[in-house]
């Protein structure tokens, strides 16, 4: 993600789009992809095991992967209406690829070096060089063709600046990575506090739950009670005790954890790197994105009603 994002952002961003906006509709576009990822799914998935610790659910359950492939729809859609709505009123400069004016930018770069980004990629299915030599070969391959290697100590210099301005850029990611853990283990305390308190008040009733989640997707933010990287865990504790169907409940939860959490909320790895790097308030990011993440959430849950529930 940051590896892209350090390439999309600021190629966004020299097109005149708001940062805001910049950041929002990258972030939620990837996340959209995280209804159909395997391995995000894998992790929600070993929520759902027997007594026999055998999966209840499986990725390849064609009524999950209809809904997964609604979801990525439905998301993008909504990324879409942002931009529109984002960009109504914005005047964008459709010059940035005149030859002329490029070349005579400080920071010109040869059309060749645009394949750098995907060197890494070609290199590890092609030729399985590993992923981190592979990056290392792409970076000297783009420092190379612009022209910054051309004498041995104006290549240190470059090296030098560029590991000194990849701490600092990273530093805010690495900092809060070594947070998360202990953010997470204070929100499971919170597991039986939900139990005791809701485990006797939850209806069993699907339309009233979907409307539930609907109006209460928020609270997928900040590893609250709706989101399966948080205190979700009480959360689906308790709707598998009132007797929903796995597949209903696996929805339920996943839509919040993936699009309020994964696609947008601060406390995902990403999400913070991303406001660190483009220099964008919480609350910029949040006023941007919250009412579409929202919106997002409420479809979803009504899809999630018609099919499963």
């Amino acid at each position: 993600m940051v590896a892209i994002g350090v390439i999309i952002l600021p190629i966004m961003m020299s097109l005149g789009i708001p940062k805001t906006l910049s950041i929002g509709s990258f972030m939620m576009s990837v996340g959209a992809g995280m209804y159909l990822n395997p391995v995000l799914t894998g992790q929600f998935l070993a929520f759902f095991l027997d007594e026999n610790g055998k999966q209840m659910l499986t990725y390849d359950d064609p009524a999950r992967l209809k809904w997964a492939m609604i979801g990525v729809g439905v998301q993008l859609v909504m990324v879409i209406v942002m931009c529109i709505v984002g960009l109504r009123k914005k005047k964008i400069a459709h010059t940035w690829h005149a030859s002329a004016w490029r070349k005579s930018r400080p920071g010109y770069v040869p059309t060749i070096a645009l394949i750098a980004p995907i060197l890494p990629v070609v290199l590890l299915v092609v030729f399985k060089v590993p992923i981190i030599l592979g990056f290392i070969i792409g970076s000297f391959y783009a420092l190379g063709v612009c022209g910054k290697l051309k004498t041995f100590q104006g290549a240190c210099r470059v090296l030098n600046k560029d590991f000194y301005d990849g701490v600092v850029d990273t530093a805010p990611l690495v900092g809060f990575l070594l947070m998360l853990p202990m953010f997470n283990k204070a929100a499971e305390l919170c597991v039986p506090y939900f139990n005791a308190l809701l485990g006797n008040v939850i209806p069993n009733n699907t339309l009233v739950i979907s409307i539930a989640f609907a109006l209460l997707a928020p609270l997928g933010l900040f590893r609250g009670p709706f989101t399966l990287f948080g205190c979700g865990a009480a959360t689906l504790g308790i709707l598998k005790g009132i007797g929903f169907s796995t597949s209903y409940i696996y929805a339920l939860m996943v839509i919040p954890s993936i699009t309020m959490n994964v696609s947008i909320c601060m406390t995902q790895s990403w999400i913070a790197w991303g406001v660190s790097y483009s220099k964008v308030s919480t609350r910029e990011h949040l006023k941007q994105t919250l009412p579409i993440a929202w919106i997002v959430c409420a479809i979803m849950q009504a899809i999630t009603f018609i099919i499963f529930g």
